[in-house]
């Protein structure tokens, strides 16, 4: 049974790092629901947006290609606007740890810029701001949850707790709108699926789509949540469209959770092309890895009415169909 979406006619939406996976795939819907959008996007390779994901509503959307380390574009962009999706970040755990210069001036600096502008020329904006369940580390117990103390193992994810607590303490101190909607794992159409760097399942279905060899490190037993794009989506914008979120941490993850070599075996299955091939552990990703990362999504059932809809084979099934005529666009 699908969720009923509310009517956004007439809101006007502003996607930060809407060129990206999930921001292209949620400015698709926030179009079909009625919205106007504006997609505010650097286009940073290495946060890995792509101007392809737009293509077919190029025409349906405002496109601003800023910084959101510009604090002036930022802040000319946020006035007027209802709602602010901050998908923006630089995403990858091992970019963070060579580069950690960039990923705090996207993950953190960038953050505070949008909530200076939102307390200063738009106090009345909603926002629902991505975070990530690597936020935990490693856990302590599991299904982890919104309650789990916080120990990141990299810099990305250290990043993007201390971005959470921006945004939660903007929403205590000055009133702001605000939601943060934690992820896990998300695989489906318009992800960045050239290169290791992103999410390791969007990575094994490009892999897959190309007849290579999936790379599993070790035994490949740890496990982890999935959930398909279309499920994240409708939870974002739910948590945008009541005040039941305001203020609240959510884990917007998926009911089911595999082991990596699962995950790696079940994409070939399903995308019919590719291997699985097992290595040594690399150093410096033994170093950064978190073991089981099992999520409860009990809390956000609960407060949204949400549930995922799509399991792994079906969305790896409905992966596979938007890919095929259009591979070519997502390996540079």
């Amino acid at each position: 049974m699908s969720i009923p979406l509310p009517s956004m006619r007439g809101q006007k939406v502003i996607i930060t790092g809407g060129l990206g996976f999930i921001g292209s795939n949620l400015a698709h819907k926030c179009l079909e629901l009625g919205a106007k959008v504006t997609i505010f996007d650097y286009l940073d390779p290495r946060s890995g947006g792509n101007i392809y994901n737009i293509h077919d509503i190029r025409d349906s959307v405002e496109l601003s290609f800023h910084d959101i380390l510009n604090f002036d574009q930022v802040s000319q962009y946020i006035a007027g606007k209802d709602i602010l999706f901050n998908c923006a970040a630089s995403t990858s755990h091992s970019l963070s740890m060579r580069e950690p210069w960039i990923d705090l001036d996207v993950n953190s600096k960038g953050v505070i810029n949008l909530l200076e502008a939102i307390r200063r020329f738009n106090p009345d904006i909603r926002l629902v701001h991505l975070g990530t369940s690597t936020q935990l580390g490693e856990l302590h117990y599991q299904p982890g949850d919104e309650k789990h103390p916080e120990f990141p193992t990299d810099i990305y994810s250290a990043n993007k707790s201390v971005s959470e607590k921006y945004v939660l303490i903007y929403c205590q101190a000055h009133k702001i709108r605000g939601t943060v909607i934690r992820l896990s794992n998300v695989f489906g159409p318009r992800a960045s699926i050239h290169s290791p760097e992103f999410t390791f399942n969007n990575y094994f279905i490009g892999l897959a789509l190309q007849g290579k060899a999936i790379t599993v490190y070790g035994d490949g037993i740890h496990k982890r949540n999935v959930i398909y794009v279309d499920d994240v989506i409708n939870a974002l914008i739910l948590s945008s469209q009541t005040d039941k979120a305001r203020g609240e941490v959510l884990f917007a993850v998926g009911d089911e959770h595999f082991s990596v070599d699962e995950i790696a075996q079940l994409t070939v299955k399903h995308i019919g092309s590719g291997r699985v091939t097992y290595v040594d552990w690399p150093k410096e990703r033994r170093a950064i890895d978190i073991g089981d990362a099992v999520i409860s999504n009990q809390k956000i059932k609960q407060t949204l009415n949400w549930s995922p809809e799509v399991n792994l084979k079906t969305g790896l099934n409905l992966t596979k169909k938007y890919y095929q005529s259009c591979l070519e666009k997502y390996f540079p």
